[in-house]
Protein backbone atom coordinates (compact mmCIF):
# COMPACT_ATOMS: atom_id res chain seq x y z
CA UNK A 1 0.00 0.00 0.00
CA UNK A 2 1.04 3.43 -0.86
CA UNK A 3 1.06 6.43 1.94
CA UNK A 4 -1.86 7.67 -0.81
CA UNK A 5 -3.92 5.02 -0.50
CA UNK A 6 -3.75 4.59 3.14
CA UNK A 7 -4.32 8.05 4.31
CA UNK A 8 -7.13 7.79 1.72
CA UNK A 9 -8.66 4.54 3.21
CA UNK A 10 -8.66 6.37 6.66
CA UNK A 11 -10.56 8.93 5.40
CA UNK A 12 -12.69 6.48 3.76
CA UNK A 13 -13.30 4.92 7.35
CA UNK A 14 -13.36 8.02 9.60
CA UNK A 15 -16.20 9.24 7.07
CA UNK A 16 -18.31 5.69 6.95
CA UNK A 17 -17.91 5.77 11.02
CA UNK A 18 -19.14 9.72 10.83
CA UNK A 19 -22.35 9.25 9.03
CA UNK A 20 -25.28 9.30 10.88
CA UNK A 21 -26.06 5.12 11.13
CA UNK A 22 -27.13 2.79 14.02
CA UNK A 23 -23.53 2.28 15.62
CA UNK A 24 -23.41 6.10 15.44
CA UNK A 25 -26.80 6.64 17.05
CA UNK A 26 -26.59 2.88 19.65
CA UNK A 27 -23.25 4.83 20.83
CA UNK A 28 -24.26 7.91 21.59
CA UNK A 29 -27.31 6.64 23.41
CA UNK A 30 -25.83 3.99 25.62
CA UNK A 31 -23.11 6.95 26.54
CA UNK A 32 -25.69 9.06 27.28
CA UNK A 33 -27.62 6.11 29.83
CA UNK A 34 -24.36 4.54 30.78
CA UNK A 35 -21.46 6.82 30.60
CA UNK A 36 -18.27 6.28 28.12
CA UNK A 37 -17.54 2.49 29.80
CA UNK A 38 -20.48 0.65 28.85
CA UNK A 39 -20.34 2.59 25.58
CA UNK A 40 -17.07 1.90 24.47
CA UNK A 41 -16.98 -1.61 25.10
CA UNK A 42 -20.43 -1.45 22.50
CA UNK A 43 -18.14 0.07 19.99
CA UNK A 44 -15.34 -2.68 20.57
CA UNK A 45 -18.29 -4.80 19.33
CA UNK A 46 -18.77 -2.54 16.43
CA UNK A 47 -15.39 -2.41 15.46
CA UNK A 48 -15.16 -6.56 16.05
CA UNK A 49 -18.29 -6.81 13.03
CA UNK A 50 -16.04 -4.31 11.09
CA UNK A 51 -13.21 -6.53 11.27
CA UNK A 52 -15.20 -9.27 10.12
CA UNK A 53 -16.87 -7.52 6.75
CA UNK A 54 -13.04 -6.49 6.07
CA UNK A 55 -11.89 -9.83 6.24
CA UNK A 56 -14.57 -11.08 3.91
CA UNK A 57 -13.79 -8.28 1.30
CA UNK A 58 -10.07 -8.81 1.43
CA UNK A 59 -10.16 -12.43 1.28
CA UNK A 60 -12.70 -12.69 -2.11
CA UNK A 61 -15.56 -13.82 0.73
CA UNK A 62 -18.60 -11.23 -0.75
CA UNK A 63 -19.79 -14.22 -2.76
CA UNK A 64 -20.43 -15.71 0.90
CA UNK A 65 -21.82 -13.32 2.34
CA UNK A 66 -24.17 -12.52 -0.50
CA UNK A 67 -24.89 -16.42 -0.65
CA UNK A 68 -25.94 -15.90 2.94
CA UNK A 69 -28.81 -13.48 2.52
CA UNK A 70 -30.99 -14.94 4.86
CA UNK A 71 -28.52 -15.44 7.50
CA UNK A 72 -27.44 -12.24 7.35
CA UNK A 73 -31.34 -11.32 7.34
CA UNK A 74 -31.70 -13.29 10.43
CA UNK A 75 -29.14 -11.17 12.16
CA UNK A 76 -30.48 -8.31 11.41
CA UNK A 77 -33.64 -9.45 12.83
CA UNK A 78 -32.25 -10.14 15.88
CA UNK A 79 -29.91 -7.10 15.96
CA UNK A 80 -32.93 -4.63 15.57
CA UNK A 81 -35.22 -6.51 18.47
CA UNK A 82 -31.91 -6.81 21.15
CA UNK A 83 -31.90 -2.72 20.23
CA UNK A 84 -35.22 -2.20 20.88
CA UNK A 85 -34.71 -4.19 24.16
CA UNK A 86 -31.75 -2.15 25.29
CA UNK A 87 -34.05 1.11 24.21
CA UNK A 88 -37.01 -0.65 26.61
CA UNK A 89 -34.44 -1.22 29.22
CA UNK A 90 -32.49 2.12 28.98
CA UNK A 91 -35.89 4.15 29.09
CA UNK A 92 -37.26 2.39 32.33
CA UNK A 93 -33.67 2.48 34.17
CA UNK A 94 -33.77 4.34 37.36
CA UNK A 95 -31.11 6.92 37.21
CA UNK A 96 -28.30 6.49 40.24
CA UNK A 97 -26.76 10.01 40.17
CA UNK A 98 -24.47 8.53 43.04
CA UNK A 99 -23.27 5.65 40.51
CA UNK A 100 -22.06 7.06 38.23
CA UNK A 101 -18.43 6.53 38.75
CA UNK A 102 -18.59 3.22 38.75
CA UNK A 103 -17.48 0.54 36.64
CA UNK A 104 -19.85 -1.77 34.63
CA UNK A 105 -20.04 -5.24 35.60
CA UNK A 106 -18.28 -7.92 32.97
CA UNK A 107 -22.10 -9.32 32.38
CA UNK A 108 -23.08 -5.69 31.20
CA UNK A 109 -19.70 -5.12 29.03
CA UNK A 110 -20.38 -8.63 27.27
CA UNK A 111 -24.22 -7.56 26.49
CA UNK A 112 -22.90 -4.15 25.22
CA UNK A 113 -19.81 -5.70 23.29
CA UNK A 114 -22.76 -8.46 21.84
CA UNK A 115 -24.96 -5.11 21.17
CA UNK A 116 -22.36 -3.90 19.12
CA UNK A 117 -21.33 -6.56 16.85
CA UNK A 118 -24.97 -7.54 15.84
CA UNK A 119 -25.06 -3.58 14.90
CA UNK A 120 -22.49 -3.95 12.18
CA UNK A 121 -23.79 -7.46 11.91
CA UNK A 122 -27.19 -6.29 10.21
CA UNK A 123 -25.64 -2.66 9.16
CA UNK A 124 -26.44 -2.56 5.16
CA UNK A 125 -24.42 0.54 4.94
CA UNK A 126 -21.28 -1.51 6.36
CA UNK A 127 -21.99 -4.43 3.95
CA UNK A 128 -22.36 -2.45 1.30
CA UNK A 129 -18.71 -0.34 1.78
CA UNK A 130 -16.59 -3.62 3.02
CA UNK A 131 -17.88 -6.16 0.27
CA UNK A 132 -18.96 -3.32 -2.33
CA UNK A 133 -17.29 -0.36 -1.99
CA UNK A 134 -13.62 -1.27 -0.45
CA UNK A 135 -12.53 -4.01 -3.78
CA UNK A 136 -13.31 -0.94 -6.23
CA UNK A 137 -10.77 0.92 -3.86
CA UNK A 138 -7.94 -1.61 -3.48
CA UNK A 139 -6.69 -4.07 -5.44
CA UNK A 140 -7.66 -6.94 -3.18
CA UNK A 141 -4.92 -9.35 -5.18
CA UNK A 142 -2.04 -7.34 -4.56
CA UNK A 143 -2.37 -7.09 -0.94
CA UNK A 144 0.44 -8.97 1.18
CA UNK A 145 0.23 -9.90 4.79
CA UNK A 146 1.71 -6.55 6.09
CA UNK A 147 -0.63 -4.96 4.07
CA UNK A 148 -3.89 -6.50 5.76
CA UNK A 149 -2.21 -5.94 9.07
CA UNK A 150 -2.28 -2.16 8.21
CA UNK A 151 -5.94 -1.93 6.87
CA UNK A 152 -7.01 -3.74 10.14
CA UNK A 153 -5.17 -1.12 12.19
CA UNK A 154 -6.72 1.91 10.38
CA UNK A 155 -10.46 -0.03 10.17
CA UNK A 156 -9.83 -0.51 13.59
CA UNK A 157 -8.08 3.40 14.44
CA UNK A 158 -10.82 5.35 12.41
CA UNK A 159 -13.60 3.19 13.69
CA UNK A 160 -12.91 3.61 17.51
CA UNK A 161 -11.64 7.08 16.93
CA UNK A 162 -14.74 8.76 15.23
CA UNK A 163 -17.27 6.63 18.01
CA UNK A 164 -14.72 7.06 21.30
CA UNK A 165 -15.78 10.80 20.04
CA UNK A 166 -18.81 10.78 20.00
CA UNK A 167 -19.30 9.03 23.35
CA UNK A 168 -17.28 11.20 25.53
CA UNK A 169 -19.28 14.54 23.94
CA UNK A 170 -22.35 12.33 24.98
CA UNK A 171 -20.79 11.62 28.42
CA UNK A 172 -19.80 14.72 28.96
CA UNK A 173 -23.41 16.30 28.32
CA UNK A 174 -24.47 13.89 30.68
CA UNK A 175 -22.38 14.70 33.53
CA UNK A 176 -23.16 18.43 33.01
CA UNK A 177 -26.67 17.39 34.68
CA UNK A 178 -26.88 16.17 38.64
CA UNK A 179 -30.81 15.91 38.77
CA UNK A 180 -32.48 13.02 39.37
CA UNK A 181 -35.05 14.00 36.63
CA UNK A 182 -32.61 15.01 34.47
CA UNK A 183 -31.33 12.07 34.47
CA UNK A 184 -34.98 10.48 33.89
CA UNK A 185 -35.13 12.39 30.93
CA UNK A 186 -31.84 11.50 29.58
CA UNK A 187 -32.62 7.82 30.09
CA UNK A 188 -35.91 7.87 28.41
CA UNK A 189 -34.29 9.98 25.59
CA UNK A 190 -31.36 7.30 25.16
CA UNK A 191 -33.54 4.66 25.20
CA UNK A 192 -36.22 6.13 22.61
CA UNK A 193 -33.17 6.79 20.43
CA UNK A 194 -32.06 3.33 20.72
CA UNK A 195 -35.71 1.70 20.38
CA UNK A 196 -36.12 3.62 17.41
CA UNK A 197 -32.53 2.58 15.52
CA UNK A 198 -33.51 -0.87 16.09
CA UNK A 199 -37.27 -0.57 14.62
CA UNK A 200 -35.35 1.54 11.92
CA UNK A 201 -32.70 -1.85 11.68
CA UNK A 202 -35.72 -4.36 11.58
CA UNK A 203 -38.56 -2.65 9.14
CA UNK A 204 -35.45 -1.79 6.50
Amino acid sequence: MTILSTLGLLLAIIILAATPGPGMFATIARALASGFNQAFAMICGIVAGDIIFLLFAIFGLSIVAKALGNFFFIIKICGGLYLIFLGVKIWYKEPDITNQKHKPDSKTCLANLLGGFLITLSNPKVILFYCGFLPTFLDMSTLTSTDILIIMAIVTTGVTSVLCTYALLATRTRKMFTNKKTYKRFNQAAGGVMAATGIVLVTR
